[in-house]
């Protein structure tokens, strides 16, 4: 499931600017299908951060993640339209570092994260005996 709706793109990005980056078909319509297929690339980029840290699916969608998604979606949304610009781009370098801090740990959501996991492994045996010339 999408962090972010067309309707979030909308309120985040303007209507017109959405049209020029997801009217594939010139018609003068916001085409769905391309903005939802980027908003599922979006959040399917944000869970590949975010499963380092919280249990997926989230129990909830917080408002920074939303923003995200939105920063995400319409940054691979533009670059097909051409209509890709250095603001939309320092957008998307800032989310990336957003989850990039998240996955490290260094910022929070304010949500239950999991547990880490990770155990440095371990060997364990019989100890060694001497027994005349050799060990056994």
């Amino acid at each position: 499931m999408p962090y972010a709706s067309q309707q979030d793109l909308i309120d985040r990005v303007g209507e017109d600017e959405l049209l020029v980056a997801a009217d594939r078909d010139r018609d003068g319509v916001i085409d769905a299908a391309v903005v939802d297929g980027a908003l599922e690339d979006a959040s399917a980029e944000i869970d590949s951060y975010l499963a380092q840290v919280y249990a997926l699916p989230l129990p909830s969608v917080p408002r920074l993640i939303n923003r995200l998604a939105c920063d995400i979606a319409f940054h691979r949304l533009s670059p097909e339209a051409d209509t890709s610009t250095e603001y939309r781009r320092s957008r998307y370098d800032e989310a990336v570092s957003l989850l990039k801090k998240l996955a490290g740990r260094e910022i929070t959501l304010g949500m239950p994260q999991a547990p880490t996991t990770r155990t440095k492994p371990s060997i364990s045996s019989a100890p060694r005996r001497w027994r005349g010339r050799r060990l056994t």
